[in-house]
């Protein structure tokens, strides 16, 4: 079994690119905007600790030191409390531009099987239109890629958003109509499935504010290994 710290790394590796040093670069997609500055991955077994490749050595000494010397209590990422102090810091050498914070998930060793979802592939993209059709152009690079369909149409999609060898994490849509029917769970769990399938570690994170993502992972019993501060 993958320990939760060794999740945590497989999910900040896959969401951001890393120089040589293991500094963050960017968003691990193509053209992807500057990673956040500050990465804080917080776990049961430990943290995860990264910086953006720019972010001066004083300032991650103080960044670090704010950490350790901080009330237990403020190491509840969710809370505005915890981030103003690494906010403050921060912003004594550039504006805070965005701050996020939400939980990681992993899946259970054995999903369950999906009627009606279809891998979605450059041979039958079209499946995604028309109410999905802003997936199309990223088919190839979001693989895999399943879709729910309803009399042969896609009405949620789920692919590899961010990918490395060993990891995957999810994104997922539903069309509005086809909304709070269970569509995106069946479209996450078959996507589990599949990146399994293949070989890498299939994740799932969303933000403490997006109330149907955190659905979808209480629905498929998700199990939460972290919560991850990021700060730009």
């Amino acid at each position: 079994m993958i320990s939760d710290r060794e999740l945590m790394r497989l999910h900040v590796e896959t969401l951001f690119t890393h120089d040589e040093c293991g500094d963050l670069v960017s968003v691990n997609e193509p053209g992807g905007r500057a990673a956040p500055r500050l990465f804080i991955g917080l776990t049961r077994e430990g943290t995860v600790l990264r910086f953006r490749h720019d972010v001066a050595a004083d300032l991650r000494t103080e960044l670090k030191a704010e950490y350790e010397h901080a009330p237990q209590h403020m190491r509840d990422l969710a809370a505005r409390a915890a981030q103003s102090r690494y906010e403050a810091v921060l912003g004594r050498s550039g504006s805070v531009t965005r701050t996020w914070a939400g939980p990681a998930f992993c899946f259970p060793e054995v999903g369950s099987s999906t009627l009606h979802a279809v891998a979605v592939t450059k041979h039958n993209a079209d499946v995604l239109s028309p109410l999905l059709e802003d997936w199309i152009p990223d088919v190839e690079l979001c693989q895999p890629m399943i879709a729910m369909s309803v009399s042969g149409c896609a009405v949620a999609v789920c692919g590899s958003v961010r990918r490395t060898a060993a990891a995957h994490e999810a994104g997922v849509e539903t069309a509005p109509r086809y909304r709070r029917a269970g569509f995106a769970s069946q479209a996450v769990s078959a996507w589990a499935g599949a990146v399994r399938d293949i070989g890498p570690v299939p994740l799932y994170s969303t933000s403490w504010h997006n109330e149907a993502s955190l659905a979808v992972a209480h629905r498929l019993c998700l199990r939460s290994f972290g919560n991850d501060l990021h700060i730009t």
